[in-house]
């Protein structure tokens, strides 16, 4: 087992800092830094050394597998990315704290905010805010060092929190849209002022299931410590063995469980309910005189969230096609993989810095898109001093 383990921790002190950081964004770690990354010295040389987990699970009877063949070259990445990386971390650490902070404070404080819509954009709003608090500073952290000594507790809860925030996204995503077509298509629909049972139900059930969709990945998350040339190193990642069928068949479906419902579910709700609205307010157009100011303020609202939606497929992208490319044309089994590990290495580290980017736009968004939120804004100079 311990060989089998070996075989599949190659390449890993050039390749696993950066990987960390990989794993840290709101929930997209995969499997690469156990299964493919060759454990190398300092000097970058593939080498086999002695990999004692405390995980007991790790020495579990038949789970090994044949040996891989190592490595013809170490995974190398410049460390220019590495300084952009954490340049760009900070950036958005200070834009989406400015910028989502200013977004719940228009929206508490002026009660003309506070609509079925905005409620939810405020819920993004947070989501956005919690993976901005738990994932930026470990973003620089994890890569500048190598251990993880901050316990398998917080080794569990980062990643739950992370894939929470995400959850509560693409749920509310998937609500505005629906929303939006039902505003539209209800001509006795009356707009009303403060949070309705309605939307503080669908707060809740989004908030319910984002947390529900979240266990399986604090229960995949765990430490292993590893012995490497006299030092102990605490590594935090999704663990190589999983002790339930569940967690296996979770393990090894992620990355197409991650693209099928938290990338491709909100794009195919917005195309429908986006489809039929067109539909219903072309029609409308032709005839709608009496109340031209509300046809025009309900086409806002919907151009508004429909961009919040392209921002999101922007932002997320690059990192699933980095993903679903290892997932297809990777060949643990191929001596020269290391090279192709570096291409997909850049590939999630442009992909990573992207999706991060989707915590700190959206207060972008709404002031370039809606006048509403760009009016609220431009009164609102020092969101520090309004709380």
């Amino acid at each position: 087992m311990t060989q089998n383990l070996l075989s599949h921790a190659e390449c890993y002190k050039s390749f696993m800092r950066p990987v960390f950081a990989a794993l840290h964004i709101r929930i997209w770690g995969s499997e690469t830094d156990t299964n493919a990354t060759a454990l190398i010295n300092r000097q970058g040389d593939p080498q086999l050394e002695t990999w004692n987990s405390s995980h007991p699970a790790l020495e579990a009877p038949g789970r090994s597998r044949p040996l891989l063949p190592m490595c013809s070259e170490p995974t190398r990445i410049k460390a220019t990315f590495k300084y952009i990386s954490i340049a760009w971390s900070f950036a958005v650490f200070v834009v989406g704290m400015i910028g989502n902070l200013a977004l719940l404070r228009i929206i508490y404080a002026n009660k003309a905010m506070r609509s079925g819509p905005n409620v939810l954009i405020a819920s993004v709003a947070s989501g956005d805010i919690m993976h901005i608090v738990t994932g930026m500073p470990l973003s620089v952290y994890k890569l500048l060092a190598e251990d993880w000594p901050f316990g398998v507790t917080f080794c569990k809860l980062v990643p739950f929190i992370q894939k929470t925030s995400v959850g509560i996204t693409v749920l509310s995503l998937c609500a505005l849209s629906i929303d939006r077509y039902r505003v539209v298509a209800s001509r006795n629909h009356i707009k009303g002022l403060g949070v309705s049972k309605n939307t503080a139900a669908k707060l809740a059930l989004i908030w319910a299931v984002s947390i529900f969709l979240a266990v399986p990945e604090a229960v995949a998350f765990d430490m292993i410590t590893m012995e490497y040339k006299g030092e102990h190193l605490r590594i935090c990642l999704l663990h190589p063995v999983q002790s339930t069928r569940f967690m296996q068949f979770y393990k090894s479906a992620k990355d197409w469980w991650l693209f099928g419902f938290y990338f491709c579910m909100p794009l195919a709700c917005t195309a429908v309910f986006y489809s039929l609205l067109t539909c219903v307010m072309l029609k409308r157009s032709r005839t709608q005189n009496a109340f031209h100011d509300h046809f025009k303020q309900r086409r806002e609202v919907a151009r508004t969230v429909f961009s919040l939606v392209v921002v999101f497929a922007v932002c997320w992208l690059p990192l699933h096609i980095s993903r679903i490319l290892k997932l297809t044309i990777y060949n643990e089994g191929d001596p020269s993989r290391c090279h192709l590990l570096s291409v997909f290495l850049v590939l999630d580290y442009i992909g990573i810095n992207m999706a991060s980017v989707n915590s700190c736009i959206n207060p972008v968004a709404l002031y370039a898109v809606s006048k509403i939120f760009k009016a609220h804004f431009k009164v609102t100079p020092n969101v520090f001093i309004a709380l």
